[in-house]
């Protein structure tokens, strides 16, 4: 077990950058020449890496159209998963070409495996990661497939039980995975803010000992930042360069400005989350005169005593503490005193 996993240089854990990948998925609606356009346009919105998904429509599933088969209750009403997967499903041959161009956009470019067959095609094109979606985290024979690569995992936990991700995790353990990520997710398309429970993310990362992030299907970039500051290190977001382009995925993936705008906050809540810090910070350093000080307000004479009328707690922060004040009032100046003047101890009367 570790607390980070490396991916082509990129370290990701707890204290380094949160890692933003964006999932391509059905958005390309089979036209080569726009997969690329969405993976030039998720360079330019801050994606470190590109994922895209690896099946047909046989290796997932079979054309049935017995009531099994049929999709119900969800945004793909009314087809069945034979229809839906070959509408989304990404053309082999365009993936090795895609992740050329990927990594010649400085992106890193990896997949999901729907099977064993994709593990092996995958393994041909020298992926650095591999992803294992939520609905195949309970196909075990996979899971020891894609860990006997050896390579980085990262795991969705939609809708598994705690007992169902322990098998999981335990599974890819056991068939060899040494680096390993989880994701916090909602397989529901789009998930609500109120779905998320993020408070999961620390006790995920707390109970299996590993990075933690967030696979995230809802539409408010509040949702990942929120992840972050719980202490996410993964987000994923489906990408699209436009909603109107209608496709299975279409409806709950961020448009690039979105996305930019997603990476800009992600981004600035990895820098403010920081440390554990007390006492100024340099740059609070120059405010500390702007701190409350004990000051003469009043002139006092020689020999007269220091008051509640003539010595107050004011800013700015140039005379004693004021947790002096008791000893300070009732004891008589030693010389004239003008009003403004910080109370410092050789104001005192020694005598």
């Amino acid at each position: 077990m570790h607390n980070y996993v490396e991916i082509n240089g990129h370290t990701i854990g707890p204290g380094h950058p949160t890692y933003i990948i964006a999932e391509m998925s059905a958005n390309h609606n089979h036209d080569f020449d726009l997969a690329v356009k969405i993976m030039e346009a998720a360079k330019a919105a801050g994606a470190d890496a590109i994922k895209l998904q690896t099946y047909t429509p046989d290796t997932i599933t079979i054309d049935c159209d017995s009531e099994y088969f049929q999709i119900k209750g969800t945004i793909w009403e009314g087809k069945n998963l034979y229809e839906l997967y070959g509408e989304a499903y990404t053309p082999w041959d365009w993936q090795p070409k895609l992740k050329e161009i990927a990594n010649n956009l400085g992106m890193d470019l990896f997949s999901t495996p729907f099977d064993e067959t994709a593990v092996t095609f995958l393994e041909q094109m020298h992926v650095p990661a591999y992803k294992v979606a939520s609905f195949e985290n309970v196909d075990l024979p996979l899971l020891r497939r894609i860990a006997q690569t050896g390579k980085p995992i990262i795991m969705s936990n939609g809708m598994a039980t705690l007992a169902e991700l322990d098998e999981a995790v335990q599974t890819l353990y056991q068939a060899g995975a040494t680096e390993l990520a989880l994701l916090k997710c909602v397989s529901s398309y789009p998930a609500r803010p109120e779905d998320m429970n993020l408070r999961t993310i620390p006790n995920m990362a707390q109970t299996f000992g590993v990075p933690v992030g967030l696979s995230d299907h809802s539409m408010d970039i509040a949702v990942p930042v929120t992840a972050v500051a719980l202490g996410a290190c993964i987000i994923e977001k489906h990408f699209t360069l436009s909603r109107n382009m209608k496709g299975p995925d279409s409806e709950f993936s961020l448009e690039p400005d979105e996305f930019k705008q997603m990476v800009a906050a992600v981004r600035t809540a990895d820098q403010a989350l920081g440390k554990v810090q007390y006492g100024p910070t340099q740059i609070e350093t120059k405010s500390k005169s702007f701190r409350r000080s004990l000051f003469v307000v009043e002139d006092i004479d020689a020999g007269e005593p220091f008051t509640a009328k003539n010595v107050r707690s004011i800013r700015p922060g140039h005379g004693l503490h004021t947790r002096y004040l008791p000893d300070v009032l009732g004891k008589k100046a030693g010389k004239p005193v003008k009003r403004g003047t910080p109370v410092t101890w050789d104001l005192l009367s020694h005598g």
